[in-house]
């Protein structure tokens, strides 16, 4: 009995080469698959490294922002003090040294 699709050669020799052809775009997928695993791999890494870099920074960050409200903190509670005290004719003088030396600046800026 014969069977359709196959040619008037050898039978084997088809089925073989059929094969042959599938197998040979088989490999050459799974090689091209290898490599976008690879490359994503890599990615990740890179990803991952990144975001522990970052994290870091982020956490030097913190640090340094809980010293600069504490050291902000204690300056709003030395004025405070100062405000409560019969000091305020010295506040008063600070103010206004404080917008004095603003506007110089502002006017320096302005002339450039």
């Amino acid at each position: 009995m014969r069977r359709a699709g196959l040619g008037e050669g050898g039978s084997g020799n088809y089925v073989a080469s059929g094969y042959s052809v599938y197998e040979e775009e088989n490999e050459h997928l799974q090689e091209g698959l290898r490599d976008k695993v690879k490359a994503l791999k890599s990615l990740s890494i890179e990803i991952g490294t990144e975001v522990k870099y970052h994290n870091k920074m982020l956490n030097e960050m913190d640090s340094d922002f809980d010293s600069t409200g504490g050291l902000l903190g204690a300056t709003i509670g030395r004025v405070k003090q100062l405000s409560r005290g019969s000091q305020t004719k010295l506040l008063c003088y600070m103010l206004l040294f404080c917008f004095f030396v603003f506007f110089i600046l502002y006017w320096f800026i302005k002339l450039r």
